[in-house]
């Protein structure tokens, strides 16, 4: 877990926060075979990682391309069953509006939005990430 899931995605991270996004996107690729799960050792079975596919789509979007992250986001929404009560489950609504209005499909963009405003309508209305994500959404209107 720790050679294919959990380094090459921080270290991912670490090449977004430094705007490495090629290299981001290659260090992601030991993680690719992995990220809807493997086989754990001992009792622990299925152990599904959509991590590596989340940060993906964030080095995508940070390189504006906006087909590609929303493919990454949607692999993330389509997956309901590993996400279960994951914070990128809710997160991914809002990268894919954003990836969408990358895109220039308002349409879609617009009904991400409102995906993750209503899952989070009932959150602390301080959260800085649901405050971008409404003045976001106020001005795809």
């Amino acid at each position: 877990m720790i050679r294919f899931h959990y380094l090459p995605t921080l270290r991912a991270v670490i090449a977004l926060k430094r705007q490495e996004l090629s290299k981001a996107i290659d260090l992601l690729e030991p993680a690719a075979p992995y990220e809807l799960g493997w086989q754990g050792c001992c009792s622990l079975g299925f152990i599904p990682s959509l991590y590596p596919i989340y940060i993906r789509g964030l080095v995508y979007l940070a390189a504006r391309q906006g087909r590609n992250p929303a493919a990454e986001f949607q692999k993330i929404l389509d997956h309901p069953g590993i996400v279960v009560t994951d914070p990128i489950g809710a997160l991914a609504h809002l990268q894919l509006g954003r990836a969408y209005e990358l895109s220039r499909d308002n349409t879609r963009g617009k009904a991400a939005y409102e995906d993750f405003l209503a899952l989070w309508k009932d959150a602390d209305p301080d959260i800085p990430i649901l405050k971008e994500a409404q003045a976001e959404y106020a001005k795809l209107r």
